[in-house]
């Protein structure tokens, strides 16, 4: 059932409701037609018992109907020798009800199928039984013929019905079969191409409608991810070029082993930003495909906040660390080690004067804040902060890849939290990472 075609399931099923309907149709008719012939004996033959209650003379007897007064058993109040049409066992039945209404296939008298009335006379030379019988054969004939006439047309109607039905489901379905070719039609070599919605604000409209919406969605996706390869290989060529040039500067010609150890020194430093930048690409693509790796575990903030500070302390620069004492939350301790520390390399590049982290609790949400005093970011730089490759063309311009922020922000998100940037009013930037107190989707891997 489920190989055939959409227009043949549903023209299969019109034809089995039509098939319903029409014997539905044919059975109330058939069983109407019957019970209104029963009903026009029934008034006959009760026309003809009144007048025999009534003392009236019986109608003449014909081949159709016939009518008598039973006198006892065995006995009729009429022409010597006629055959009552009750047996003992009906006139008992009768006696005790006071009237009998039944079908017989044989009565004296009459060819077929009879229908029967009978009812009690109360007269003065003692009870009597006044019957009156109608043969059965037109009323038989008609049915027959109805039923007859119901299975000719009826399958001939259902036929119609499905061809019907088969051809409104082609036509449905048309739009969408040219809908599906214009869909093949679609690549994503180019894009901006869309499915044509029609004029119509019917189903398949808004499902076009849908459709080009999703197909918005990947062309920006498409897109981000074009943008992303090409910015990380420019980003590699670059420290890969670097590390080629040195190479071979050692190899053109003899050098000392301290010009040797100077180009080793320079092939490391370049390694380690390759390793540093492939590093971030997989956390990034990790974070796309939802599997950033967390190890949820207890933390307390001031412990995070003063391991952070004292790993970038040496350089110089003051970093002070403002932290309520016993707050903590629950999270990937390595991983927010990691965000943390890249706000403050980044504070440390691009700003100036101390660097100062602060964490805060509020309404469930942990806040962990780093503040410095440089001249903050610029403000068309602020919207695409956390973008991956994104730099600033002013005072926050460097020589990184401009994924520290990016790695921020995956990182936030994978906690269920988010990454947010803001130029503080008396100067300086202020970047900082929300997080919930304890998140309740189990990310552990």
């Amino acid at each position: 059932m489920s190989r055939l075609p959409i227009r043949a399931r549903l023209a299969l099923a019109f034809a089995v409701a039509m098939a319903v309907v029409l014997a539905a149709t044919g059975a109330l008719v058939y069983l109407g037609l019957r019970s209104a012939l029963d009903a026009a004996i029934d008034d006959s033959l009760q026309s003809r018992v009144e007048d025999l209650v009534a003392g009236e003379s019986p109608a003449a007897n014909s081949d159709e109907s016939r009518s008598q007064v039973i006198v006892g058993p065995g006995r009729v109040g009429g022409p010597a020798g006629e055959r009552p049409l009750l047996d003992e066992q009906e006139l008992r039945r009768v006696a005790s009800g006071g009237m009998l209404r039944l079908e017989r296939d044989h009565i004296v008298g009459i060819d077929g199928r009879a229908r029967v009335l009978a009812q009690v006379i109360d007269a003065p030379e003692g009870r009597r039984v006044a019957v009156a019988a109608a043969s059965l054969d037109d009323r038989d004939g008609a049915l027959e013929d109805l039923l007859a006439q119901l299975l000719i047309f009826g399958p001939a109607a259902l036929l119609l019905a499905s061809l019907l039905g088969y051809g409104l489901a082609t036509a449905a379905l048309r739009p969408v079969e040219a809908m599906r070719e214009e869909a093949a039609t679609i690549s994503g070599a180019e894009s901006g191409q869309r499915l044509s919605t029609g004029r119509a604000n019917d189903e398949l409209g808004r499902l076009a409608t849908t459709l080009n919406d999703m197909l918005e969605r990947l062309d920006r996706a498409l897109e981000h991810e074009r943008s992303f390869i090409a910015d990380a290989s420019h980003e590699l060529r670059t420290p890969l070029a670097l590390l080629k040039a040195e190479l071979e500067l050692s190899l053109r010609r003899p050098r000392s082993p301290k010009e040797l150890e100077g180009a080793l020194r320079s092939a490391a430093t370049e390694t380690d930003r390759l390793t540093r930048l492939a590093e971030h690409l997989l956390v990034l693509a990790r974070s796309d495909q939802g599997a950033l790796t967390l190890r949820r575990e207890p933390i307390v903030a001031e412990s995070l906040a003063e391991e952070v500070a004292g790993r970038f302390s040496a350089g110089g620069r003051p970093i002070e660390v403002d932290v309520p004492q016993g707050l903590g939350f629950s999270g990937d301790r390595v991983r927010l080690d990691q965000a943390l520390g890249d706000l403050v390399a980044n504070a440390l590049e691009h700003g100036s004067g101390a660097v100062r982290i602060t964490v805060a609790e509020d309404d469930g949400r942990v806040e962990l804040h780093v503040l410095d005093e440089g001249p903050g970011f610029a403000p068309a730089f602020l919207p695409r902060a956390f973008e991956r490759f994104a730099r600033a063309d002013g005072a926050r311009t460097g020589g990184g890849a401009g994924l520290g922020l990016a790695i921020v922000d995956a990182i936030a998100r994978a906690h269920g939290g988010s990454a947010q940037a803001a130029n503080r009013s008396e100067r300086g930037a202020d970047v900082w990472v929300s997080l919930p107190t304890s998140y309740g989707v189990e990310r552990d891997r």
